[in-house]
């Protein structure tokens, strides 16, 4: 619809500044105040603001960190130690008085063979460092789905606030009508005081529609991580873009490129290794060490070094390694059962937007054609009215007819493009823009 998922996750991952305006925009200046946005600009403000991606990304980064914490057991150890002792020698029959004796040792250890223990670690750490990308690609496609869902909301509440100040001005033309058929005696007070009450019902009408308005402006703002910014126009856009697709191929494409349920397979394969890495815990491992020691104790050996093998067996550790072999394939069969969970969850999501479109996609004809018809109703009426054979009755209900009309048709539209969202985030991206 607008660009592929790939794109939009570029915009977190590259470290391009903001335009002036909306980098004041995010200082709370003014000097963006009335700025007008389409949706790309939007998604491209909340992808980089929003304070949930920061946080996927910081814990992605900090897991790349543990692997490479994993991978330091592949490295040597190295340990300089430096020690001052005091020692009373007056017993000695070589020397006198108190002294001390400086030493230092030098220590390498070196793990040489652990029969996968390391292995295991590293491989564990690198698959959940690739399950926590997946959690940011997730998180970016919620917050797509988020600023589009409040964008569109913004669009059909600025929209029924049109209609209210058009149903205004139908209102103060009729008022206006029925004071001149008064003033003439033509139409009773009956009249007047309808239109005033249509007029007045009108513009408490308009009240809520203009507070909705707020309240949608103050949803997007906050979707797009810039809530105390000041408020700026929307391109209005409600146009349709046919999604051609079948419930089974978006069932099938969810399957594939949803990522949360990448991530809940990645950390299934991580347990599984975990399965692994406990068992190590009954094989042997193989380490070697040196160390060179140096003093300024004459009466000691003097300096030296020594270097070795060891080879470490293990032999009774309390059942330890028995129970963390159990406890890894207990966690094993949840994260399995966990990834059963995502996968159900992503194809009823799929099929509930896939239906809610198709609902919303056969209601927009529908309410067109009502629409068409009350528009029709409501000139009938004025024309009635005009002429002084119809009642204010018949043009407050023609009129009724018309806003409850025009409303349904701007809902059915917000709900095809809030679905059309909704199918692509069920899809595990932000649509692509071959499509519709």
């Amino acid at each position: 619809m607008v660009r592929t998922f790939s794109i939009l996750l570029t915009a977190i991952l590259i470290a391009v500044p903001f335009s002036a305006s909306f980098a004041e925009v995010s200082n709370g200046t003014q000097q963006a105040a009335g700025e007008t946005l389409d949706l790309q600009r939007c998604l491209d403000i909340a992808l980089k603001r929003q304070p949930n991606i920061r946080a996927a990304a910081a814990q992605a980064a900090a897991s790349q960190s543990r692997v490479r914490q994993a991978e330091g057991a592949y490295y040597p150890i190295v340990d300089l130690s430096v020690g001052y002792d005091l020692n009373d020698s007056s017993s000695t029959s070589d020397r006198a008085g108190e002294g001390g004796n400086f030493s230092s040792s030098v220590n390498l250890f070196q793990n040489i063979y652990d029969f996968g223990r390391t292995s295991s670690q590293v491989k564990i750490q690198e698959l959940s460092t690739g399950a926590f990308r997946f959690d940011l690609q997730n998180t970016a496609s919620v917050t797509a789905f988020n600023t589009k869902q409040a964008y569109y909301g913004l669009l059909q509440a600025k929209r029924n606030a049109d209609l209210a100040r058009e149903i205004i001005k139908q209102f103060e033309r009729q008022l206006e009508q029925a004071r001149g058929f008064f003033e003439v005696g033509l139409r009773p007070r009956f009249d007047v005081t309808r239109a005033e009450v249509d007029l007045s019902n009108a513009k408490v009408a308009l009240i809520r529609s203009e507070n909705e308005v707020r309240l949608s402006m103050a949803r997007l703002k906050n979707a797009m991580g810039l809530p105390d910014a000041p408020n700026f126009e929307v391109i209005d856009d409600l146009s349709l873009e046919r999604v051609d697709m079948t419930l089974d191929e978006a069932a099938a494409r969810a399957l594939k490129g949803r990522q949360d349920l990448r991530a809940a397979s990645v950390r299934k394969k991580a347990v599984e290794e975990s399965v692994s890495f406990a068992r190590s815990g009954y094989y042997p491992f193989i380490s070697g060490n040196a160390d060179y020691t140096w003093s300024t104790d004459d009466s000691s050996r003097g300096d030296g070094w020594s270097a070795g093998v060891n080879l470490t067996l293990p032999l009774f550790s309390g059942f330890l390694t028995k129970h963390r072999v159990q406890e890894s394939k207990a966690n094993l069969a949840v994260f399995d059962a966990n990834e059963d969970i995502v996968r159900q969850n992503v194809i009823f999501e799929v099929q509930q937007a896939y239906l809610s479109l198709v609902e919303a996609d056969e209601r927009i004809p529908a309410a067109e054609l009502a629409l068409r018809q009350a528009e029709e109703n409501l000139e009938i009426a004025n024309g009635r009215y005009s002429a002084g054979v119809g009642s204010p009755i018949e043009v407050t209900d023609a009129a009724l007819l018309f806003v409850n009309a025009k409303t349904a048709y701007i809902q059915a539209l917000t709900d095809y493009k809030t679905a059309a969202a909704s199918l692509e985030r069920a899809m595990g991206d932000t649509g692509d823009d071959d499509e519709g």
